[in-house]
C-alpha cells in the first residue's frame, strides 16, 4: 500500500510502498478515502525535519533533555546511536482521516465491515491507503456526511475541547486569536453555541473567511482591543480562545488585554507561555490549557487498551468529542467546505506539502484522496503452507518481527551482546528477554 513518510535526517518527504497494516484486537482496519493535512501542526513538523541537526535540537529542547538523560545513564556513545537510529527511520505523517471499515477486531462494539468511519491519532490515522486504528480513536460517520468533511474529525475534536475548556455559554462574547483551521472551526462552534465571536489574525483572507463562517467581527491583532470594547460596551470578552501557532507571547499578552475581569483564557495552540503578571493579576483571570482532543488523550489505557471512562463521570472523552463534531456537521451547524483550499491524490503528496510550505497565508485545509481504494482490497503476506517452508539461511538463529523503537534501542543491542557460545547453546528467548529487562 502507499503511505506518506518523512525521513527525519534529510527532511525528504516521499510516498512509499509499504506492507499493509494488520488488524489487532480492539482495533478497526480502515481503507482511507480521504485524509487531512493540517496546515498548522504538519507544517511545523515538516519544517523541523528539514532543519539541520543543530536547529532540530533548538526546536525540541524536550527531546534534547531526554538525550542528555540517556547519555548520563548509558553513555554518550549509546545516546548517539539511539539519536542516529531515530533520524534514519522514516516516520508516518498525518493524524486525521476518513474511510471504510475492512476488518473489525475483537472487542470493538457498534462497528461493522463496510461502515464509513472517521479516524484520529498520530501514528494511527496516517496518510496511508490502509490504517489500523484503536476503537476509541474511531467514530462512525453519520448518514449524509461526506468523507471530505469527516476527515476534519481530529481538528474538530480539538476545537470542541477548547470550547469546553472555555466554558462558553449562551449570549457570551468570546475572542478567538488565530484563525487558521482550528480558529475557523472554533468560530463556527462558538456561533452554534449562541456566542458572539470576535476573531483576530494577521492574514486578511482568514479574517474575511471568519466573518463568512460566523464571526461578528474579525480584525488584525492590533485592532482587537478596540473591537472588543465596542462589542462589549467596555467590559471585555467573557473568554479568549487562543488557537494561534507561534513561539511569541503576543497572543497570551493580547488575551490578557481584551478579557474582562474574572474572564477565562484557554490555550489550544502552541504559543509562548510567558504570562504577563499585571493584567492577569489585576483582572484575576483564569488560565486554562486544552488537552488536544479531550480526556483520554495521552492515556495508553484509554487510547490503545480500549478502556473507556465512565460516561457519568467523564461526559466528553476524545471519542465523544469526535462523535459530537460529526453530529454538528450532519446538522449543518459546522461546515468545512470553505476551509478546503487544495485537493491532491496520495501520489501527489509531495506536491501537497510543497503547497503547504510555499503558501502559508492562503493554505488552510489540504485533502489527500485515495482513488485506488474504491474496491477496498487488501493484499496480505501469507506464510507458506506446512511442508513447504523455505530452508533457513545458515547462521540465522533468531528473527524479530515488529522492530519498533524499544526493540531497536533495547532488545537488539542486548541480543548483539550475547556471547556466540551462548547463542548457539541451550539459552532460551526468555533468558534474552530477562537480560533486556535488567538493562532497562
Amino acid at each position: 500500500m502507499k503511505q506518506v513518510v518523512q525521513h527525519l535526517r534529510t527532511g525528504v518527504l516521499t510516498v512509499e510502498e509499504v506492507p499493509p497494516a494488520s488488524n489487532l484486537d480492539g482495533r478497526v482496519l480502515v481503507a482511507n478515502r480521504v485524509s487531512l493535512i493540517s496546515s498548522g501542526t504538519e507544517r511545523s513538523t515538516v519544517r523541523i525535519a528539514q532543519q539541520n541537526l543543530l536547529n532540530k535540537a533548538r526546536s525540541r529542547p524536550d527531546l534534547v533533555a531526554k538525550v542528555f538523560e540517556t547519555a548520563r545513564r548509558e553513555g554518550i556513545v549509546r545516546a548517539a546511536e539511539i539519536v542516529l537510529d531515530r533520524l534514519d527511520n522514516p516516520v508516518a505523517l498525518g493524524y486525521s482521516s476518513a474511510g471504510v471499515v475492512l476488518e473489525v477486531g475483537r472487542g470493538v462494539p457498534g462497528i461493522r465491515v463496510g461502515d464509513p468511519v472517521a479516524c484520529a491519532g498520530q501514528g494511527f490515522a496516517s496518510h496511508a491507503e490502509i490504517v489500523s486504528v484503536p476503537v476509541h480513536l474511531c467514530a462512525p460517520i453519520p448518514d449524509g456526511v461526506e468523507f471530505d468533511s469527516a476527515a476534519f474529525v481530529t481538528l474538530g475534536a480539538i476545537a470542541l475541547q477548547g470550547l469546553r475548556q472555555a466554558d462558553a455559554r449562551l449570549g457570551e462574547t468570546v475572542a478567538v486569536i488565530g484563525l487558521g483551521l482550528l480558529g475557523q472551526l472554533t468560530v463556527q462552534l462558538l456561533t452554534a453555541s449562541g456566542c458572539r465571536v470576535v476573531g483576530a489574525d494577521l492574514d486578511a483572507t482568514k479574517l474575511e473567511l471568519a466573518r463568512t463562517v460566523g464571526a461578528e467581527a474579525a480584525v488584525l491583532p492590533d485592532a482587537l482591543p478596540d473591537a472588543v470594547m465596542r462589542l462589549t460596551e467596555g467590559h471585555g470578552v467573557d473568554a479568549v480562545v487562543i488557537t494561534a501557532g507561534t513561539k511569541s507571547n503576543g497572543p497570551v499578552e493580547l488575551a490578557g488585554t481584551v478579557a474582562r475581569k474574572k474572564g477565562r483564557v484557554v490555550i489550544v495552540g502552541a504559543v509562548g507561555l510567558t504570562i504577563p503578571r499585571e493584567p492577569y493579576y489585576k483582572k484575576e483571570l483564569e488560565l486554562r490549557m486544552s488537552m488536544s482532543y479531550g480526556p483520554g488523550r495521552y492515556d495508553p489505557q484509554y487510547e490503545e487498551a480500549g478502556r473507556d471512562y465512565p460516561y457519568a463521570y467523564v461526559r466528553w472523552t476524545e471519542q465523544r468529542n469526535m462523535q459530537a463534531f460529526l453530529a454538528l456537521v450532519k446538522e449543518g451547524k459546522v461546515t468545512v467546505a470553505p476551509l478546503v483550499t487544495h485537493r491532491f491524490s496520495i501520489e501527489e503528496a509531495a506536491t501537497a506539502y510543497e503547497a503547504l510550505a510555499d503558501s502559508a497565508g492562503s493554505t488552510l485545509g489540504i485533502l489527500l484522496r485515495y482513488p485506488g481504494m474504491e474496491h477496498n482490497r487488501v493484499t496480505r503476506i501469507v506464510a507458506p503452507p506446512s511442508g513447504r517452508r523455505p530452508r533457513p539461511v545458515d547462521g540465522v538463529r533468531l528473527g524479530v518481527i515488529g522492530a519498533g523503537h524499544h526493540v531497536r534501542d533495547r532488545l537488539l543491542p542486548a541480543l548483539a551482546g550475547v556471547r556466540e557460545e551462548e547463542r548457539v547453546g541451550q539459552r532460551t528467548l526468555l533468558d534474552v528477554l530477562n537480560a533486556e529487562r535488567d538493562l532497562v
